[in-house]
């Protein structure tokens, strides 16, 4: 048995040439019957709904967060406005209260006896504190009192 090859490249030995003839043979079957076999692939499950759904969400969440931040910031300013409304109401009773009270200060009553300086401006700051008191010291709102004055003096109606 010899392995040997002539020119033209084939193999001398009979046996030899059979053998590969047929490992040859065999190769290409079994290639062709790996190729022709049905194959299965992995079916990669996109999940398009779910990304579209955590965009939609985090838009939603982002939205919210802006909407309540400018919410807060115009609630903010609107307690603003309305504590300087309150204020300048504040001064503008005591405003009125000391007009009122400086009118009545002016007018001497003829029977009041004539006192020092000093003593008349406590009298006053005492009156014009008095005064204040009744104008801010209120039983009801401003808005109530239509019905509060419906109700008799002991509340039973």
């Amino acid at each position: 048995m010899s392995w040997k090859s002539n020119s033209a490249g084939e193999i001398e030995d009979p046996v030899v040439a059979e053998a590969l003839k047929n490992f040859k043979a065999s190769m290409n079957a079994w290639g062709n019957a790996a190729m022709s076999r049905p194959r299965t692939t992995v079916r990669t499950v996109r999940h398009t709904w779910r990304l579209a759904a955590s965009w939609a969400l985090g838009c939603v969440m982002a939205a919210g967060s802006v909407a309540g931040a400018l919410y807060e910031r115009h609630h903010q300013q609107e307690l603003a406005r309305i504590a300087a409304m309150h204020v300048a109401a504040q001064k503008a009773a005591q405003e009125r209260a000391a007009a009122g009270q400086s009118a009545v200060a002016i007018v001497p009553a003829p029977s009041a006896k004539r006192q020092s300086p000093a003593a008349n401006t406590s009298e006053q700051d005492e009156d014009l504190l008095a005064t204040v008191d009744k104008d801010v010291s209120r039983e009801v709102p401003a808005a109530m009192e239509p019905l509060a004055q419906l109700m008799n003096e002991n509340g039973t109606e």
